[in-house]
């Protein structure tokens, strides 16, 4: 399962960072960052993440993730490898008992599910977009405890 959810983070960042025209150009970008599957898996993939064809600037139609507007295509990203290697955690700020935690596109509702999904008796819940998470704690929680019990779900916070 580890390979497909790094298969499927790589194959956001692709489509979110480069003008991608067919599944074909999809499978050899791809096999060029190191992954091995036919164009059934693909198509599979590719279904599951909602991926459409829509205009791009210049004309050509290209693969796009929902919500498009959100990813903010990069000129010379680099490889998505490289980029699985960190962690999709950004920042975390606080205000009273509000939390806000940035991340890298396409990360928050992966993370939020993980927060959410560990019982985490000092947070009373989480709303996810593409890149934010907005969290409430309990009143009373110290901040300290929320980071020490977020980085536990999180590394590197």
């Amino acid at each position: 399962m580890k390979i497909k959810t790094s298969r499927i983070e790589a194959l956001k960042m692709l489509i979110s960072s480069k003008e991608l025209t067919c599944q074909e150009d999809v499978l050899k970008a791809l096999q060029k960052e190191g992954f091995k599957l036919t164009q059934a898996t693909l198509s599979r993939d590719m279904k599951q993440l909602k991926i459409a064809k829509a205009a791009s600037m210049n004309g050509k139609y290209v693969y796009v993730l929902p919500n498009e507007t959100m990813y903010r295509r990069i000129p010379n990203p680099p490889s998505a490898l490289e980029m699985l290697k960190t962690p999709g955690f950004l920042s975390i700020n606080f205000s009273g008992n509000m939390i806000v935690i940035k991340t890298r596109p396409g990360y928050a509702s992966s993370i939020a599910y993980n927060i959410d999904n560990s019982n985490i008796d000092e947070i009373l819940g989480t709303i996810a977009g593409d890149d934010t998470i907005f969290i409430v704690a309990k009143e009373g929680t110290s901040r300290e405890s929320i980071v020490e019990t977020i980085n536990r779900i999180v590394n590197n916070i």
